[in-house]
């Protein structure tokens, strides 16, 4: 009888690492796919493009948003569907944008955005004004 526990438990211990295993491994090809589209050319044309939307001169001399650079910590999966991704501008931590990423109509495009109340500011963004 002992024997039969003890074969019983070693059976569910295995599983469960086998288990606990696969959803790491699943968990970690999810977040390499989402690195890989945070980097690749389409976002890069979405993120220049909403960014020029925020400033027309956006990444030109006379612009106020001059480079941007993505905060590679700030990637993770959106529960309600995509990426979150944060852009630091002109090398600055507090002036920032954070944009969902996502598939629409097969297309990557942004999503919401959240943009720092200091970026907001020097866009001259406050009240909705530009």
């Amino acid at each position: 009888m002992k024997k039969k526990w003890i074969i019983t438990l070693g059976i569910v211990v295995t599983i469960i690492l086998v288990l606990g295993v696969k959803f790491y491994m699943n968990e970690k090809k999810l977040d390499e796919e989402m690195i890989k589209v945070v980097y690749s050319d389409e976002a890069k044309e979405v993120f220049e493009q909403r960014l020029k939307n925020l400033d027309s001169k956006a990444l030109t001399k006379e612009g106020i948003i001059q480079s941007y650079a993505i905060e590679k910590e700030s990637i993770e999966r959106n529960p309600m569907g995509g990426v979150n991704v944060t852009l630091i501008i002109n090398k600055e931590s507090e002036l920032n944008v954070t944009y969902t990423l996502g598939k629409f109509d097969g297309k990557l495009d942004g999503g919401g955005a959240s943009i720092s109340k200091e970026l907001t500011e020097k866009l001259g963004l406050v009240g909705g004004n530009k």
